[in-house]
């Protein structure tokens, strides 16, 4: 019989190391209840100024939840990971950090937001600016191999720090097991974010949930896959987008130069500071390869829905 449980809230690491110790075993099917800290560690509370970010302790972000051991779990087999339940602990930040994100030459100076989430809907920028929530974890993965010490940023073919903000409740992450047991862990967790995380951070928030963890013996995978439980944007579909655009034969200029003209366009049309647009841009603008088969000019979208001006969405 499939059983719950629950990994203790002191159970955390910032590396990805075979060598951690197990913080639960756990057989396929079982559930897990993870509490995570939001990525600063507790460095960051509800009542931080953007003063505070200059004394954070880079040795202590990203702390990850477990490692949880799958009995039966080795190279060659999948780690199913279902997301049964998934939700804030009543708040969450984002931050413009030096030297980080898309567009780090733009804005040199840090900033930060601390946002109320206890209505469980919308993060306010203002009254008439509202980002829906959609929690889920930037980070999900099984332990590398051979990994001692390894960041957990960035992402790799066992998943981490992936930032995939498609992995909201109902949907299932496939992960391909590199170690014996798997040693899954998660954190990371964002209360909203848009495709890309283009200035390095989403809203950062502790977070709670409930996952399933399913062993699919001899399903070899070359790199994550998940599947959604529902349309993509839901909370946001009721409204059209504005996008803008970047060209040229470098993808990632193509993208830095859409979102500078997507933070133009957001500062200029609904007078927000160029930070605070910059800082929306990351919490609910996507990013999208409109085209890459051209003559080595590709296009690259930045699409902001119009929702998120107005009234809150439903």
């Amino acid at each position: 019989m499939a059983r719950t449980h629950y990994v203790p809230h002191d159970a955390v690491h910032f590396t990805w190391d075979v060598r951690h110790q197990p913080a639960v075993a756990v057989d396929s099917g079982d559930t897990v209840v993870v509490r995570t800290r939001d990525v600063s560690d507790n460095q960051l509370t509800p009542s931080s100024t953007t003063a505070d970010l200059a004394s954070l302790d880079w040795e202590r972000v990203y702390p990850l939840a477990g490692p949880i051991l799958v009995n039966g779990a080795g190279p060659g087999d999948t780690l199913a990971v279902e997301i049964l339940d998934i939700h804030t602990e009543g708040w969450g930040w984002a931050a413009i950090l030096e030297g980080l994100g898309l567009l780090p030459e733009d804005f040199k100076t840090p900033y930060l937001r601390i946002f109320d989430l206890s209505d469980g809907r919308v993060a306010r920028f203002r009254e008439d600016v509202t980002v829906p929530i959609e929690p889920f974890f930037g980070t999900m993965g099984v332990c590398p191999a051979g990994a001692s010490r390894q960041a957990v940023m960035p992402p790799g073919v066992f998943g981490g720090n992936m930032d995939t903000r498609q992995l909201v409740r109902g949907a299932t992450l496939y992960l391909p097991v590199q170690v014996p047991g798997a040693l899954f862990s998660c954190g990371d967790a964002h209360a909203a974010q848009g495709d890309g995380e283009v200035c390095v951070t989403g809203i950062e928030a502790p977070m709670y949930a409930a996952l399933r963890l399913t062993l699919q013996k001899g399903r070899r995978l070359p790199a994550p896959q998940f599947v959604t439980p529902g349309p993509l944007v839901p909370r946001v579909n009721r409204g059209g987008w504005y996008g803008t655009t970047g060209v040229g034969p470098d993808l990632y200029k193509a993208a830095q130069d859409a979102v500078r003209a997507m933070v133009a366009h957001v500062s200029d049309t609904y007078r927000l500071s160029r930070e605070d647009a910059y800082l929306l841009s990351s919490l609910c603008v996507d990013l999208k390869i409109s085209e890459i088969v051209d003559a080595g000019q590709y296009i690259v979208s930045a699409l902001v829905p119009l929702a998120v001006f107005g009234a809150p969405p439903a």
